[in-house]
């Protein structure tokens, strides 16, 4: 006999062999023992105010992905969002249960936790984690040809306080992709109130003039991402803030994130660049795919 907990079910579910005789059952068995994380509750902060912190981690071999660099992004946005301590090995030990396929996604979600009257943070319990899994996209073809570009007519918010870290309030990404969906490109470079440019989407954003790399600052703005922090490791890459025409005359330019690697851009408002520089940057992480685990 098996039995596995589920608050769903009201509790303890009992299987019995005889059971198995019906599909239905079966199936359901196999959905709960796939599970290895709390379901989250309504009074879940992440899910009532957004008030939690997440990292979309690509698996390869069966291993995370630059897990320290994910590690690092998730100590950082929970010390400076003043959330309670998390060990790393309970979280990694989480994450690395969710792992059932040598190719696919892993997403660790921590959230403040449960508790406080209205917005206010006293009286919480101590941190939540939850971690899914999901299958890995393919981004051959785009890593291969390239996307197009255009600009967003979005306006990202400026909030010193919250630029960089990956939270749950994403509510400015969801109409960035809503708007990305309804253009015509393959993405839209967003830029923050005062005109400087932040990111893609999904994605950071690197562009190439006169032999140099450069990227924007998100200090006010944007999510730094993992394949980005790895970036400026290992390439030369000047950080500054640029406004549309400081982007305009490119000669190449590319889209990165955990997932995706990195992915040139063919066209960027309908102009044409060049591929070339970018394949150095690919050759990167080829070269350095120890470090990422």
């Amino acid at each position: 006999m098996h039995a596995i907990q589920d608050r769903r079910f009201g509790g303890l579910v009992i299987f019995r062999p005889e059971n198995f005789r019906h599909t239905a059952v079966l199936t359901a068995f196999r959905h709960l023992l796939a599970m290895h994380v709390q379901q989250p509750s309504v009074s879940d902060r992440s899910f009532q105010y957004g008030d939690g912190i997440f990292s979309t981690i690509r698996v390869k071999n069966g291993v995370l992905q630059f897990w320290p660099l994910h590690w690092r992004r998730l100590q950082q946005s929970m010390q400076r969002l003043g959330f309670g301590l998390v060990p790393e090995a309970e979280v990694k030990a989480q994450a690395q249960a969710q792992i059932s396929k040598p190719e696919q996604v892993v997403k660790v979600l921590v959230s403040r936790g449960h508790g406080g009257r209205g917005y206010s943070t006293k009286a919480l319990t101590a941190p939540d984690i939850y971690c899914t899994a999901s299958p890995l996209p393919d981004y051959s073809v785009q890593q291969q040809q390239g996307i197009s570009v255009g600009n967003a007519s979005l306006r990202l918010g400026i909030q010193p306080l919250l630029a960089g870290i990956k939270h749950t309030s994403r509510l400015e990404t969801v109409l960035h992709k809503t708007e990305v969906e309804q253009s015509g490109f393959d993405e839209l470079l967003a830029f923050d109130t005062e005109g400087f440019a932040i990111e893609f989407s999904a994605a950071n954003m690197f562009f190439y003039q006169n032999g140099q790399w450069f990227t924007p600052e998100l200090r006010q703005a944007g999510v730094a991402g993992v394949m980005r922090a790895f970036l400026l490791k290992k390439l030369a890459v000047t950080e500054g803030r640029f406004m549309a025409q400081d982007i305009a005359d490119c000669e190449a330019m590319f889209a990165c994130n955990a997932l995706m690697g990195v992915v040139p851009v063919h066209h960027y408002l309908q102009r044409p660049l060049a591929l070339a520089p970018v394949w150095p940057v690919q050759q990167l992480l080829v070269t350095n795919s120890e470090e990422g685990c």
